[in-house]
């Protein structure tokens, strides 16, 4: 009843909004993307013809009623008004991941792409350079603070192994065993794949490593598949990179992968895989269904 009433009134504010100053523009489209993925919070957008952006009230159900943050649209990137001034740091939060999509090969990189992935890789850049905007995601995981965020940390057990999460990926995340159990009944390659795995990691408050911003491990909504032997093979960049300066280069033959259908089914479920990214996490997969929405309406898939 408490959420109704909010609802209620925020879209009546809305309108008043509105008939005061105008027809506004249409909602970003980009917007429903993100109503799609996230069905239970709702997103009232009210357009600042004095800002000219969006402000997006962001109304999330807790518990018996519910918590309201704002963030203004800013290009996609849903800043606070307090980081507005500095849209050069961050990126849009919709990205083109290659939902669907064969890994290139390194082979066929032109000296552009591994130069531009050398700086991306740098530690000055990674110290210095644009970033993805956690804003949103600390109000909707409420993770501003580790004190908050922990309050919505639970253990729960993944392929066999005891895993912290935070509580919206419960579901997601047995939906993905449900899927890798049921096909390893006829899939020859996923019995040996669960067997194999060593270790779950999830829920772990920490930067990204070179870098002055949140891992999504610290939310709870990420999770690192280890094996318990690499059988000599490469699965992160960034270990990589210690070793040899043209990490980039390295073939996919020479890093640990997932099975494909692992993979697959990770996606299917609105995760995105590191394996897919320039500074490839091959152990990495992480809960962004807004991503896999965008690719997927990209592709004409929906």
């Amino acid at each position: 009843m408490k959420r109704i009433i909010l609802l209620t009134l925020s879209l009546a504010l809305a309108g008043l909004c509105f008939s005061q100053a105008g027809k506004p523009p249409r909602d970003p489209a980009e917007l429903e993307i993100f109503r799609r993925a996230y069905p239970d919070v709702f997103f009232n957008a009210i357009y600042q013809r004095d800002m000219a952006d969006w402000k997006i009230e962001l109304i999330i159900p807790e518990g018996e009623g519910s918590r309201t943050e704002v963030l203004y649209w800013s290009n996609g990137s849903m800043l606070p008004e307090s980081e507005l001034g500095n849209k050069e740091k961050y990126w849009t939060l919709l990205y083109n991941y290659k939902y669907g999509e064969p890994l290139e090969d390194p082979a066929n990189f032109t000296q552009e792409q591994i130069d531009r992935m050398k700086n991306f890789g740098s530690s000055e850049n990674r110290r210095k350079g644009a970033g993805t905007p956690m804003f949103f995601f600390d109000a909707l995981y409420e993770s501003h603070t580790k004190s908050s965020l922990e309050q919505h940390i639970e253990q729960i057990t993944f392929l066999g192994r005891p895993l912290r999460v935070h509580h919206r990926l419960k579901e997601p995340l047995k939906r993905v065993e449900a899927r890798i159990n049921a096909a390893s009944e006829t899939d020859p390659t996923l019995k040996p794949f669960i067997a194999e795995i060593n270790q779950l990691d999830a829920y772990y408050w920490r930067l990204i490593a070179g870098t002055n911003r949140k891992s999504f491990h610290s939310l709870g909504i990420a999770v690192d598949i280890l094996p318990k032997d690499l059988r000599g093979k490469a699965i992160y960049w960034s270990w990589t990179k210690d070793k040899n300066p043209d990490w980039m280069l390295t073939p996919l033959a020479d890093r640990w992968m997932p099975p494909q259908p692992v993979i697959d089914i990770f996606e299917n479920e609105g995760f995105i895989w590191g394996g897919k990214w320039g500074i490839w996490d091959n152990m990495h997969f992480e809960y962004r269904p807004e991503l896999i929405l965008a690719a997927k309406e990209r592709k004409g898939l929906l």
